[in-house]
């Protein structure tokens, strides 16, 4: 499974902690965006759903009939990067745009190299592409966090 739904980048040790906010016993989406409000930077309901679905793309906390659970291996930067590449949407196709221009690359690039792997239905339901644009950002900027690119003079180059 692939996951689209990205928090605004951080940083590893704020992964760690949203993590680590997550409870060990299943619980309910509600309360687990609750702890993750009251223990964590995360600021909104909204935000607090986005670091659940990131968390579960990174293979950090699981969701098993709408409960959620933190699993109990920690935010390894080897694992991140693993899961990252795999598990989150266009991640690593953006990856390879970066490993195969001559220079530092933009989002926009990124974007116009990628918007064919976009699904039809999500371009049909938002006809608006800053969605897709916004999400390709926050892609990259967390893999300048997990140490998989670099920015360079405001865009991106593979490391």
């Amino acid at each position: 499974m692939k996951f689209k739904i990205l928090p605004e980048p951080a940083s590893v040790e704020a992964v760690a902690e949203t993590q680590a906010a997550v409870p060990l016993v299943p619980d309910r989406e509600v309360s687990c965006c609750a702890r993750l409000i009251d223990r964590t930077d995360v600021g909104a309901q909204d935000a607090a759903k986005e670091w659940l679905t990131f968390l579960r793309a990174l293979e950090l906390v699981e969701e098993v009939d709408g409960r959620y659970r933190r699993l109990p291996h920690e935010a390894d930067p080897g694992r991140l990067r693993r899961s990252f590449r795999e598990r989150v949407y266009l991640a690593d196709d953006a990856l390879a745009v970066l490993a195969a221009a001559d220079g530092p690359v933009g989002v926009e690039a990124v974007f116009e190299r990628l918007a064919d792997r976009i699904p039809r239905w999500e371009r049909l339901r938002r006809v608006d592409d800053d969605v897709w644009r916004e999400r390709l950002r926050r892609t990259l900027e967390w893999a300048v966090v997990f140490g998989l690119a670099e920015r360079a003079d405001g865009d991106y180059v593979p490391v």
